[in-house]
Parts: C-alpha cells; structure tokens; sequence
C-alpha cells in the first residue's frame, strides 16, 4: 500500500531522505550532465543554500521557481474561487506545489509523487519554504491513486495541475513537439485522466499546439501561455477547462 501523509494517530507521514537526494555544495561532486543546472540554482530554488535536497533526475524536470510562481497565479486566478482543492499529478522535487502552497490560494492540495526518493526531498524542500504542513503527500502513481479515489473527487472543487515527464532532455531538439510520443505519459492519457476537471498541463516550449487544440471541450477554448526567464522561453502551459 501506498504511503500518504496521514498515517497511525493521525500522525504525519514523514518521508526520510535517501541515499538519492544529494545537497550539492560544490561543482565537482555533481555529475556533468546537471552541472548545468546546478549551475542555475538559485533561479530554480531562491532557498537552495537553505538545504534544498534534489534526485540527480529531478534536476531535468524541476520549474524554476519563478515560472511556478507565476503559474501559481495565472492558475488560481483563471478558474473559479469555488475551486479550492488542487491535486499535482507528478509533484516532482517540489516546485510547483510549493509555489502553489505559497499562493494561499487552495483549501486543500494534494501532491502525488511516485518514487520515493523524490517524494521526500519535495516534502524536505516544502518544510524549508514552510508549507510542508499545508500539503498532503501521496507517495502513489498518480493513475492508480485517481482512479482508486475517483468516487470521492469533487470535480465541482478540483483542479488538476500536471507537470509530467517529458521523456528526458531531448525534447529541446524538436522544432515542434510531438505529445502523443511523450514517454513515459502522452498528453492524451494524462488528460484522459483529468478531462472531468479544470486542468493546466506543464508542458515542452516547442509542444504542437494542434495536438493541444485538439483537447479543447466543444464550447470552450483552452488558453496557452509561454512562460519565460531572461528573456528565454522555458515551457509552455496550457490551461484546459473541464469537459462536461
């Protein structure tokens, strides 16, 4: 079974850290191909100094902290106020859930997190910003924990923030994404899991918008916002509403 946040007692889950999460100091005890990150840590991680504990793998996906502010923002301010539950499919090293945390925006937000390891360093980097408290920790495959907890989602409450992988760092080489081949999730299965849901889907800069249009529930429309730093565009989000 699965571990959560809440566990015995009502006593919180903690998740210990990992022979896998590393706090680096210096550049030569970081492996070559994230030295490039690490390099631009404090633009990922305005706290970094104070501890900030990341997978090696972690460093590809991570969103610069930012980017997820502003997501942060744009998203609590585009769906309803009646919205206050939010649940991040792939949470990651902690990101975005922090930044939506911060945003004081939601009741209730609940981030899923598969690997253990990088669950934990969310939760260690969410206690360093001083929101761990405000967050329930899932340590599932984000699927099977939203179809197991399908009957006691409210979708009149819950929005879906998704930030998936997107199958490594070779996606920079596409002049134009493709999402169906997105590994190890295609855009189509993720939404496919949220579609009864507001969602926002954290996706590849170059990402084909025709693949994206083609999600947008008849009615409506789908906004698609490039977020950008120093004058860079690092990803794009598209923010999709529920499908009735």
């Amino acid at each position: 079974m699965a571990a959560t946040e809440t566990a015995v007692d009502g006593i919180a889950k903690t998740f210990p850290l990992t022979e896998e999460c590393h706090h680096y100091t210096r550049r030569q005890d970081v492996e070559f191909d994230i030295q490039k990150y690490w390099g631009q840590r404090y633009s990922i991680w305005s706290l970094y100094d104070e501890g900030i504990c990341m997978t090696d793998d972690a460093w590809f996906g991570v969103t610069p902290e930012p980017i997820a502010n502003k997501v942060a923002e744009d998203f609590g301010g585009l769906v309803s106020p009646s919205k206050s539950v939010l649940i991040d499919m792939f949470a990651g090293a902690g990101g975005n859930v922090i930044a939506f945390a911060l945003s004081e925006r939601w009741s209730t937000i609940i981030a899923i997190e598969k690997n253990p390891s990088v669950i934990a360093c969310a939760q260690h980097n969410a206690t360093i910003y001083g929101v761990a408290d405000q967050i329930t920790w899932i340590n599932d495959d984000s699927f099977s924990y939203m179809s197991a907890y399908s009957s006691s989602i409210d979708p009149s409450k819950t929005v879906i923030f998704a930030s998936p992988p997107w199958g490594g760092p070779g996606y920079r080489y596409d002049e134009i994404f493709n999402l169906q081949t997105m590994e190890p999730y295609s855009h189509k299965q993720i939404h496919e899991a949220c579609r009864g849901m507001d969602s926002a889907l954290f996706l590849p800069r170059t990402s084909d918008l025709r693949q994206i249009a083609k999600l947008t529930p008849e009615g409506k429309k789908i906004e698609v916002v490039q977020y950008c730093m120093e004058g860079a565009s690092k990803a794009l989000v598209a923010y999709i509403p529920a499908s009735i």
